[in-house]
């Protein structure tokens, strides 16, 4: 695993854009950094497409676990969402995809930081923008990049169907990947339709959801988060279930980080996690706090014989926390990696990367591409 210093493109900003990364740079500099690049070997490659398989599948052995014992609590899950999350798991409700973020330094094995298994983002510069850099830049080269091809044939089995695609308003990055998403989707000869999450009506004679023109959404992709879901207008119909959301409501367990300390707890000293429990004490005086809801990095503290190195702001953590030992991520010319494993179909699909300086990657870290020989 190696990071190199690279020339831009000419005309960079109009090549993402052309994929449609629209938001490839924000007040304080660029999202989309291709003055720097990672380049690894097929063999680490490889084992970080182990890591994430192997990853997914104990997490589906964990969420089986909280449903077996009744271990709610232990995620924040609110009872109101219990039968609809039981309901999405006896009928193995299709799941699109989702992202490991991994520490992985290219020589021990990769280390679970998180799964982002509900709303995950950084997918159109993962699957398209990163795509055409390579084509441009090192056309000779490899990438673990099979996110576009892997997403239209998941579509596939929706034939005869028509799935709305649903977003906030005004959100750039969360209406470029539902752009793209329908696209992979209408790509696979799938209809589809779009409303926003605002949007959602009830209509209480037919006892279902509808979009602005009255049309019944019977299938839905929406990439906003379940937690919030239960909080909307329409939240109190939720529980009769009358759409079938992608992702499904089983998901709101592997997304949420309390499933953290349960993968510890079922596998303990599993090469690919780190110490995680529900209190810090077990971790001594070095240890990352995190709200068991939080994304992008907010309401997260790195935290070291009672000092707070770093903290990230938000409004996540009434849900509570979990603690996490460290892993210090590979750090280059002051400029740490986290390497973001895409998950489609329930396999392996792509890499994308997020650098920062801070120990803590957020939201305005830095995506670079990558590739492989």
């Amino acid at each position: 695993m190696q990071r190199h210093r690279c020339s831009p493109r000419a005309a960079w900003q109009a090549s993402v854009e052309a994929t449609g990364l629209t938001y490839h740079s924000h007040e304080h500099g660029p999202y989309w950094d291709e003055s720097v690049c990672y380049e690894f070997t097929a063999a680490e490659i490889d084992r970080l497409e182990a890591a994430a398989h192997e990853l997914h599948y104990r997490c589906i052995d964990a969420a089986e676990a909280v449903i077996a014992r009744g271990w709610w609590d232990r995620l924040g899950i609110p009872s109101a969402a219990v039968p609809a999350i039981l309901r999405s798991w006896e009928r193995d409700d299709f799941s699109l995809y989702g992202r490991f973020d991994l520490a992985f330094d290219g020589s021990g094995p990769p280390k679970l930081l998180e799964y982002n298994a509900d709303t995950p983002t950084a997918l159109v510069e993962a699957a398209v923008a990163q795509w055409f850099w390579l084509q441009d830049t090192r056309p000779d080269a490899d990438q673990f990049n099979s996110l576009h091809e892997r997403l239209v044939e998941a579509w596939r089995r929706w034939a005869g169907t028509t799935i709305h695609f649903s977003s906030v308003k005004d959100h750039p990055e969360d209406e470029q990947t539902v752009v793209y998403l329908r696209d992979t989707c209408e790509q696979a000869g799938v209809a589809t339709a779009g409303v926003y999450i605002d949007d959602i009506g009830w209509q209480a004679d037919s006892g279902g959801f509808v979009d602005l023109s009255g049309r019944r959404i019977t299938h839905c992709f929406k990439l906003y988060p379940w937690e919030w879901l239960w909080h909307e207008e329409f939240g109190a119909h939720l529980g009769s279930d009358p759409v079938q959301f992608i992702e499904p409501a089983w998901k709101m367990l592997l997304s949420n980080k309390g499933l953290l300390p349960i993968l510890w707890e079922l596998f303990p000293d599993h090469p690919n996690l780190l110490p995680a429990f529900e209190t810090a004490t077990p971790l001594g005086a070095r240890y990352v706090r995190k709200p068991k809801l939080s994304r992008e990095g907010a309401n997260v503290a790195w935290i070291e014989h009672g000092t707070t190195l770093e903290e990230t702001g938000g409004d996540y953590g009434e849900e509570g926390h979990i603690y996490q030992a460290i892993a210090p991520l590979p750090e280059f010319d002051g400029h740490r990696a986290v390497c973001g494993v895409w998950i489609v179909d329930h396999e392996p699909a792509g890499l994308g990367l997020r650098e920062d300086t801070r120990r803590i990657t957020g939201n305005l870290s830095r995506f670079v591409p990558h590739f492989f020989r």
